[in-house]
């Protein structure tokens, strides 16, 4: 086939927003053709508001003739019963992260779409991005020796302060670890390769969390995961990364990523945006050095989504994408991991692997 891959949009909640905005600027890559969810009055108003041609129900979106890749937003508890239902009409899947709540049933995941004969795609596609893509291959073709560690830290009091229905934040398959843990270890495996094994500690600041903003403010819910999170993750290829992810911190500390080898620090620009750029720190210079996009690679219109796009594209061309399931089942196996060790206390061995595209990431 050739031209634009058909897409349905499948959970139009707030992410949703972001996808659209980002798929709209590549229109030679992809074409939205239907968006679906549980609402139908929600489907309806963001196909309105993005002029996508189809609001409809879920099935009917992935049944679409001229669909081919299936994008699904829903929440993680979702993901499972979404993706099975497109992989078995045939068409190739996009999941949000995670990947799914657990081993088995990401791997099932993976096998069913090879035995159809189609695609699993996983975010976040963050390490993708023009400044990240740079600012990994700084860290990894020799720009700081050999690599050594790695610092990872997120903290913030927590999301539902500004969002209007946070409870799906603190369950299981959420929290700090599940829901921004993705961005970071991903861009770690883009560096690094996979994981080799774990050990971590975790904690619960508060049993209940209050909403702080919409039309359910003021209401408590219960929390269900670790809210704060600190692991050591050995990779295979050798180094060490040092992880931190809270939502019980006063302190908003956001976006520290930070890759050490015999020569230079890079830090990488915040995994969790499209955006910005990195920098480096040679040994011997006082001062960081930013890390310049090279012309021609900076998209004006990279955004959440681009990995759809990149998806779209290597379908086209019939090679291997980046943002794929393998990669986001071994990101969910690193961090069912991380859980299992804070559980534990025990260091716990990471078995997953991926096969890493050309290029390196």
């Amino acid at each position: 086939m050739s031209g634009p891959v058909g897409l349905a949009i499948v959970g139009c909640g707030t992410v949703s927003h972001q996808y659209l905005q980002t798929l709209a600027g590549y229109p030679e890559d992809v074409r939205v053709l239907a968006c679906a969810d549980l609402d139908p009055a929600r489907a309806a108003e963001v196909a309105e508001k993005y002029g996508v041609p189809d609001a409809t129900d879920v099935a009917t979106a992935i049944a679409h003739p001229d669909v081919e890749l299936v994008v699904n937003l829903t929440i993680p508890a979702a993901h499972d019963q979404v993706a099975a239902d497109v992989i078995a009409a045939g068409r190739h899947v996009y999941n949000e992260k995670p990947l799914s709540l657990d081993r088995a049933s990401g791997a099932l995941m993976l096998a069913s779409a090879a035995a159809a004969g189609v695609r699993v795609g996983g975010a976040p596609d963050t390490f993708l991005a023009p400044g990240m893509a740079t600012a990994l291959r700084a860290a990894t073709e020799g720009r700081i020796g050999t690599p050594q560690s790695a610092l990872l830290i997120m903290q913030s009091p927590g999301p539902e302060s500004w969002h209007p229905s946070p409870e799906f934040l603190y369950q299981h398959g959420a929290g700090p670890l599940f829901d921004i843990g993705p961005y970071y270890l991903t861009a770690l495996t883009a560096a690094f390769g996979p994981a080799r094994r774990v050990v971590a500690q975790g904690r619960q600041a508060f049993p209940a969390r209050t909403i702080g903003s919409g039309p359910k403010a003021g209401t408590d819910f219960p929390v269900e995961v670790p809210t704060h999170v600190t692991a050591l993750i050995e990779f295979a290829s050798g180094p060490v990364a040092t992880l931190v992810m809270s939502f019980d911190s006063p302190l908003v500390r956001t976006g520290l990523l930070e890759i050490t080898g015999t020569e230079a620090t890079v830090a990488l620009p915040d995994p969790n945006a499209h955006r910005a750029t990195g920098r480096i720190l040679r040994r011997g210079e006082p001062d960081w050095s930013e890390l310049t996009v090279p012309a021609g690679y900076d998209d004006p219109h990279v955004g959440r989504g681009f990995g759809v796009t990149e998806m779209a594209r290597a379908i086209r061309a019939g090679v291997p994408h980046a943002a794929s399931g393998e990669r986001a089942l071994h990101v969910l196996d690193l961090m069912l991991s991380i859980q299992e060790s804070v559980d534990s206390g025990a260091y716990v061995e990471v078995y997953s692997t991926f096969t890493r595209t050309p290029g390196g990431s």
